[in-house]
């Protein structure tokens, strides 16, 4: 599935996976920025030339070029992006307290809660996967913490106040796949009662134009889990499939 650009000339250039949240993170933040850019089409199995050129440590998506000098690591990228066009739409907060904040629960989602996800989809079913569901709703319980009770996020439709910034992308762009396991997986990740604002905000989330325009369909997703999945228990699959 190829990203269109959005018209006009750039000197941006974005390589990554059609299925990969953090490519997803980039294109999204492009996006609500109102940045044009190109983009191409990467197997995230097999690293081209010009990924393992622009990125020789870890050889992974995504790569943002910005006049042929690459900037890597999906939330580095989001912040590049609002240092470099300062003016317009800003992903960051202004407040150097909630910029912070935004920066430590960031790390949090990449740490925590989307290592937890993972081990929910790679877990058989019984204890294992019992124990990896519960490590999921804890961290979920961090989040709804903060976004109520005198937390860091009480009161906001978004994390990023009335509209998405840095963290609702960072959050938002891996929370999709939260629907996606709970169905090839059988489980209940996200339960409305238990987590009512992290339910309302990520419903709000996935309505935004923006979002919409970069997600791909649910369905396309969970073919692609499925695949995945599959190969991970060793049946006959596309060998060019992976989950990040």
């Amino acid at each position: 599935m190829d990203q269109q650009p959005i018209a006009g000339d750039s000197d941006l250039e974005l390589l990554g996976s059609w299925a990969d949240s953090h490519t997803h993170r980039v294109q999204l933040a492009l996006k609500l920025k109102g940045l044009p850019f190109e983009y191409q089409e990467e197997d995230p199995l097999r690293p081209s030339p010009a990924v393992l050129l622009h990125n020789p440590v870890y050889g992974s998506l995504p790569v943002l070029l910005h006049r042929g000098r690459a900037v890597l690591h999906s939330v580095v990228i989001l912040q590049y992006l609002d240092e470099t066009w300062p003016r317009g739409r800003l992903l960051l907060p202004s407040d150097p307290c909630d910029r912070a904040a935004a920066r430590f629960w960031s790390h949090f989602a990449d740490d925590k809660l989307a290592p937890s996800v993972a081990a929910v989809f790679s877990s058989c079913p019984g204890d294992g996967r019992k124990a990896a569901v519960e490590q999921v709703h804890q961290n979920l319980k961090l989040l709804e913490r903060e976004m109520g009770g005198g937390g860091a996020f009480e009161g906001r439709r978004f994390f990023g106040g009335d509209e998405i910034g840095v963290l609702d992308v960072v959050l938002g762009c891996g929370s999709y796949w939260l629907a996606v396991f709970e169905e090839a997986m059988e489980v209940k990740l996200v339960d409305p009662e238990a987590f009512p604002r992290f339910h309302a905000w990520l419903r709000d989330f996935e309505e935004q134009r923006e979002v919409r325009e970069t997600i791909p369909p649910i369905d396309k997703l969970l073919e692609y889990a499925n695949a995945v999945r599959q190969m991970m228990l060793g049946g006959t699959a596309d060998d060019n499939v992976a989950v990040n």
